[in-house]
């Protein structure tokens, strides 16, 4: 540990020659998964509107890039996931990526950043975790060739690829991961002035443990609260600078002390699903708000592990996403709606002092006390009911035979009814064991009883 120690004291005294290019304004991730979304013509007017001087693309949409055009966004882009086993087997594959998503628009649009994948190395795809490192040095040697100087090479990582982060000094990357792939990727990003983009959201801590982390800790807003490391001493007044310091630390146990990083997301759901504690627009705003406020500084924060340097940053996400799956949260990261009006008041330059709006008073800090049921969502596609509610009834424990000929529950002519019946049954008995009310998104929770008659609906308790 002293060596890393000495390494991060060493890191300190050397200044980064490209960091002072960098401004602390935050960017913001552009995410397309909605089927009501503003056209890309009309997310670039709002991108502007929020003061943002950076936008991240999980793709390379050709439309976007061309909305982009002659804007001072400079602009992050993405190799698709599904794409990266092909592309590091195949120099041509990659040259020809290139060819067809950055050359068309560079550098008219200020593409910098080419990201390869997306949290890759949390997938359970060995075959995808080791193309990952490959298919960033090909598309590295394609831009190269296809003389794009200016765009910088990396991928994002969520915080699971660390084995240990708290103490924050006690930061180190999973052993299946740390000498195969992430020694040789932060030598690469080093050698090639890249940074380590990373997703960092406190969020997920403080809801996993409400009892032992601190609400305020966690939104930027504790006066009272402090974590100091035995080892390092260094003390952390927000859950946030914890979190980074432990990748800080990480890199620095693999020997790159100084290698730049750079939030590639991070934010706080501004609504969610009933078993889900603390999404709500008041804490999302002071988040939010608070995290901007820290990033845009001048002159810089940083962290207590690299006080004064930059933090670039991109916050989750500019729109709600409708059509994202998974729990209620994934779904209200926004800070607009749809529509393009503000979940709050936000804006991205960090010189707004004091916003106006009162904030309506949060209503799920704890945990939710009555029963929760999981039916068919609203607007769900019928078709798809079939094949789910048969998924759902087929894992055991007499799931669904309420609903069979001669159950208190059957009515043959009603499928959402039986939907709605397995949907809640398949999650009381299997929650515990991981299961969720999400089902690709045809289903949501309700604290409304389903129940009818002598059909009563098993429901969850938190």
């Amino acid at each position: 540990m002293m060596s890393v120690l000495h390494l991060l004291a060493l890191s300190l005294l050397v200044s980064v020659s490209s960091g002072a290019k960098f401004s602390g304004r935050p960017g913001v991730n552009y995410g397309q998964l909605g089927n009501n979304l503003p056209s890309p013509s009309d997310s670039v007017k709002l991108i502007q509107s929020l003061n943002a001087k950076r936008v991240k693309l999980y793709d390379a949409n050709p439309t976007i890039l061309a909305a982009l055009n002659a804007t001072d966004i400079t602009v992050s882009v993405m190799v698709p996931n599904e794409l990266i086993v092909n592309i590091s087997k195949s120099e041509s594959l990659s040259d020809e990526w290139i060819r067809s998503n950055i050359l068309p628009f560079y550098p008219s649009t200020k593409i910098r950043y080419l990201l390869v994948g997306n949290e890759i190395l949390s997938s359970t795809d060995s075959e995808l975790k080791s193309a990952l490192l490959p298919a960033m040095r090909k598309i590295q040697r394609s831009l190269k060739k296809l003389g794009v100087k200016k765009v910088k090479v990396g991928t994002t990582l969520a915080v699971d690829v660390l084995k240990t982060s708290f103490p924050p000094s006690s930061g180190e990357f999973r052993s299946d991961i740390s000498g195969s792939v992430m020694k040789p990727m932060l030598r690469f990003l080093n050698r090639t002035k890249s940074f380590l983009f990373v997703d960092v959201y406190p969020y997920f801590p403080w809801a996993q443990d409400p009892a032992h982390v601190d609400l305020g800790y966690a939104l930027f807003e504790s006066t009272n609260v402090t974590v100091t490391d035995p080892v390092t001493n260094l003390t952390y007044h927000n859950l946030f600078d914890q979190m980074i310091d432990a990748f800080i630390f990480a890199t620095s146990r693999l020997g790159y002390p100084d290698l730049r990083i750079w939030v590639a997301e991070t934010g706080w759901p501004n609504n969610g699903d009933y078993d889900q504690i603390g999404a709500n627009i008041y804490n999302a705003a002071t988040y939010n708000r608070n995290v901007v406020k820290k990033l845009a500084a001048e002159p810089p924060v940083g962290t207590p592990a690299r006080p004064g340097k930059v933090l670039p940053s991109f916050i989750f996400a500019l729109f709600n996403e409708n059509q994202k799956t998974g729990p209620g949260t994934e779904r209200h990261f926004g800070l607009l709606h749809p529509n393009g009006t503000q979940v709050y008041e936000i804006e991205l330059s960090g010189e707004t002092k004091e916003y106006k709006e009162k904030l309506p008073a949060p209503e799920n800090n704890e945990v939710y006390k009555g029963k929760i049921w999981c039916v068919v969502a609203k607007g769900a596609n019928w078709t798809q009911l079939g094949e789910t509610l048969s998924y759902a009834c087929s894992q055991g424990n007499n799931t669904c035979d309420p609903i069979k000929s001669g159950g208190p529950c059957h009515k043959p002519d009603l499928t959402v009814l039986h939907a709605s019946y397995a949907f809640s049954s398949y999650w009381a008995s299997f929650r515990k064991t991981g299961g969720t009310c999400s089902f690709n998104g045809l289903a949501t929770q309700t604290i409304k009883d389903p129940s009818f008659g002598r059909c009563e609906f098993p429901s969850v308790t938190l």
